[in-house]
């Protein structure tokens, strides 16, 4: 990892609302983070976890009490079929279309308290990820380029008009690489604490031809092992307590972390394949991130970007938002004094900042002619 990918401390203008006025204070966040997140923190803390201007940043610690919030459905709400796979996702609301994509281990109703609000003035989708949420729990071999396909095809085949992506960590990788793969429809893009890596000079492109040994022997034999430590973990991950102490390590506040969020992380999780999806996520996907490049997405995109970004994540800081305008100018920044999942801890900033960046887009008022 390069010394620029690094957290390190820096000044950051916050503004405090006084009454009607935005009071600005400096102040010092002194933590210390990659820009990506590791394959070792979604093993080792659970199944959750995915025009150049900045917005003013808003100090928000109350919880989201008084919004309204999209009814818990065990049994889900929509269901599409995809290459032969069951699609779970979520509709309300008439305008121009707007698709939430969620993070690692999360699902549609991850965005509970966003989907009501936006769903006011836009037509709004929610969609689990093949292998997560209420979606099908397939044995395939998971890549960046499944979920990439899964929500193209579900641009063309369910939404069928320009959209927005909206996408938070993991989610926000795969908005990113689906809004490259469908130029035409996707023509904005907002990313909450997403995920992804830059490129590093010094990642090795050519790998060695293995072995025989290596390849009959200590391959086979690091398979076993990982399926052993890796079956532990997750049912370590899968339940409630644990889910509920990995949640309060990225809220900062963490009112929200309550039984709903829970119960929408561990009904999946029974699933009897969720445990071999898990497997082949850790050992195969997320030991293979360097194989896709924020830098090489980003450099084949040409619609406005907005981030949204929670300052005190302990897992993806505010350097990388930083790093993403440098690199992709196009892009509008709105600092949030929030964890990994701004959407849910302080929704009621994230649904502002949602609607206002949206506004300004000329694409979201004049979207009568469709594909």
């Amino acid at each position: 990892m390069s010394p620029s990918c690094a957290t390190v401390p820096h000044r950051v203008r916050t503004e405090w609302r006084t009454s009607n006025k935005f009071t600005p204070a400096i102040k010092v966040h002194p933590y210390r983070n990659r820009c990506g997140l590791s394959r070792r923190d979604f093993a080792t803390k659970g199944i959750v976890a995915a025009g150049a201007s900045v917005m003013p940043s808003t100090l928000v610690s109350q919880p989201a009490q008084g919004l309204e919030r999209l009814p818990f459905k065990n049994d889900g709400y929509n269901f599409w079929t995809w290459r032969g796979h069951k699609i779970h996702y979520v509709v309300e609301g008439q305008g121009f279309p707007i698709v939430l994509i969620h993070g690692f281990g999360a699902s549609a109703f991850h965005w509970r308290y966003n989907i009501p609000e936006l769903a006011k003035k836009y037509k709004v989708y929610a969609v689990d990820l093949l292998g997560f949420g209420w979606s099908e729990k397939a044995l395939v071999d998971y890549d960046a380029l499944v979920w990439r396909d899964q929500v193209a095809d579900f641009l063309k085949e369910i939404v069928k008009e320009p959209t927005i992506l909206v996408g938070n960590s993991l989610g926000g990788f795969t908005a990113l690489v689906a809004a490259e793969a469908m130029p035409q429809q996707v023509v904005g893009i907002a990313l909450l604490n997403s995920a992804g890596q830059f490129g590093s000079s010094d990642d090795v492109t050519t790998e060695a031809e293995e072995s025989t040994v290596q390849k009959f022997i200590l391959k086979p034999l690091k398979e076993i092992f990982q399926r052993v430590v890796l079956g532990f973990l997750f049912w370590q991950a899968k339940q409630p307590a644990r889910v509920e102490s990995v949640l309060k390590s990225v809220y900062k506040n963490t009112s929200n972390v309550d039984d709903y969020l829970i119960q929408s992380i561990t009904k999946p999780a029974d699933d009897p394949n969720a445990g071999e999806v898990y497997y082949r996520l850790m050992s195969r996907f997320m030991s293979n991130q360097k194989k896709y490049t924020l830098d090489s997405v980003l450099s084949k995109l040409s619609c406005p970007l907005l981030l949204v970004w929670g300052d005190l994540d302990p897992w993806v800081g505010p350097t990388k938002a930083i790093r993403i305008k440098e690199f992709y100018p196009n892009t509008t920044v709105v600092n949030l004094q929030a964890g990994h999942c701004p959407h849910d801890e302080v929704p009621e900033a994230v649904n502002k900042a949602l609607v206002d960046w949206l506004s300004t887009l000329p694409s979201t008022y004049d979207a009568s002619q469709t594909l």
